[in-house]
């Protein structure tokens, strides 16, 4: 596979898992169990909106084809998008999405701190940015697990219940394929088989001070790089999509 080809992959797959995760937390917006909360959640949808946005920015121009971060963000079917399986999960209750979030956000954290370092100036430079309010993502979601986990008796069920329930999805963060390992040979991208050790003990360290107990592996869901997704992905891009589907090319 080609330099540019790969690099386009990448850099959909960054933007997809930004922009979708952004989207399913702003439907907290107004629902938060508390006031400070319901902010916090939201400032992390819209920065996780934001790195998507980049993304996509720099996807258009690597692509050369004259689309937009609009039109690759609006504009796809659901087999065209590549975003990990876990970032379309349903919110459900608020232990659930700390589950989702919690596991997603330090799988980034590992990811972004590397990109920093990306041979590819353009990647190094929005991850330079990212990872600052990435960081505060993965606090926050530590803080709440923490919180949830040794609190009362049903929070630490629930939650726990949470966690086993999401798990299967987590094996999929750590797919490679052909753009991969084009990614890695470059120095653009982590290898995440290098980084999934390091994000299973540091998850492991969590959950335990949490008084949680980490679920154990088996199968898990993949297909997220071939464009395989759950069912709940049309659900997402039914509302995503309404607008440019409904008046294509509109303006405001």
């Amino acid at each position: 596979m080609e330099k540019k080809q790969a690099l386009f992959n990448y850099l959909l797959r960054l933007g997809d898992n930004s922009a979708i995760l952004g989207h399913k937390l702003s439907e907290w917006c107004g629902h938060g169990p508390e006031l400070e909360e319901d902010i916090a959640i939201i400032n992390t949808a819209l920065d996780l909106l934001g790195h998507g946005r980049s993304f996509y920015s720099y996807a258009g121009e690597v692509e050369g084809k004259g689309r937009d971060e609009d039109d690759i963000a609006f504009l796809r079917i659901e087999r065209e998008y590549r975003n990990a399986l876990i970032t379309e999960l349903p919110n459900g209750h608020y232990g659930d999405t700390i589950a989702r979030q919690f596991l997603f956000d330090q799988f980034n954290y590992l990811v972004f701190t590397e990109l920093e370092n990306s041979a590819d100036e353009t990647v190094a430079a929005i991850a330079a940015k990212a990872v600052k309010e990435i960081r505060y993502h993965l606090r926050r979601s530590i803080e709440w697990t923490l919180r949830l986990g040794d609190g009362t008796k049903e929070s630490h069920d629930r939650i726990q219940e949470s966690f086993n329930n999401v798990w299967v999805y987590t094996g999929d963060l750590f797919v490679q394929d052909e753009s991969d390992a084009v990614i890695v040979s470059e120095g653009i991208g982590p290898d995440l088989k290098a980084i999934q050790p390091i994000w299973r003990e540091k998850v492991k360290a969590v959950l335990a001070e949490a008084t949680l107990t980490i679920p154990e592996d088996g199968w898990m869901q993949s297909g997220s790089k071939e464009g395989r997704h759950t069912e709940h992905m049309g659900h997402i891009l039914s509302d995503l999509q309404y607008m440019q589907r409904a008046y294509p090319g509109c303006e405001w």
